[in-house]
């Protein structure tokens, strides 16, 4: 077994006991994405655990915010202050891991998601500020401002207006660091 695929059967795992312990939750969009989302986390993402407000870091907005397991046990085994117990504590009144991603509750996690398409359209946000911060403070020979802000979106999430036009000024300003996966499953939440 290669380590990809015992990380991704560990996310899985976690996903799946978390939900079922805490008797609330959806396991179904944090297995389906545990591949995904360990890919982003462990071969395309630039961040650091030990310094999650480092200010070049690559952004990850889990928009589907109900898939938050799948957030909390990346986190987890990528070496953030989410600890196992933290997991065994998700959706637990006071604990780091609530039901939907909350900013400064968690560290790693960059904003509050819940509402569909919201983490879509500040994930707009994140890659004009990236761009503005670039422009005024890169160099030719200094690179201060370089990353990318990564998005996991739902077909929920889509399907909302405030993602259209968010997607619609993405196009139109041609924001080449912003990258949006989008989990067409079909079914939405209803399966």
């Amino acid at each position: 077994m290669t380590l990809d695929k015992l990380a991704v059967d560990t996310i899985r795992a976690l996903s799946m006991d978390a939900v079922q312990a805490a008797n609330s939750g959806h396991p179904g969009t944090p297995m389906a994405l545990a591949p995904l989302g360990w890919l982003i986390f462990s071969k395309l993402r630039r961040h650091d655990p030990k310094n999650p407000e480092w200010a070049d870091r690559d952004r990850f907005i889990l928009s589907c915010g109900h898939a938050s397991m799948l957030q909390y046990s990346l986190l987890h085994l990528s070496g953030y202050d989410v600890s196992l117990e933290d997991i065994k504590n998700f959706r637990q009144w006071g604990s780091k891991t609530p039901g939907h991603p909350e900013y400064r509750e968690t560290p790693g996690v960059e904003i509050t998601t819940g509402p569909l398409g919201q983490g879509i359209a500040t994930a707009v946000g994140m890659a004009m500020a990236e761009r503005h911060l670039a422009a005024r403070f890169n160099t030719k020979d200094f690179k201060l401002f370089d990353h990318r802000t990564w998005v996991i979106a739902s077909d929920g999430d889509i399907q909302e207006g405030v993602s259209a036009e968010a997607a619609a000024l993405a196009g139109r300003l041609k924001l080449g660091k912003l990258i949006i996966y989008w989990d067409d499953n079909d079914i939405t939440i209803d399966g």
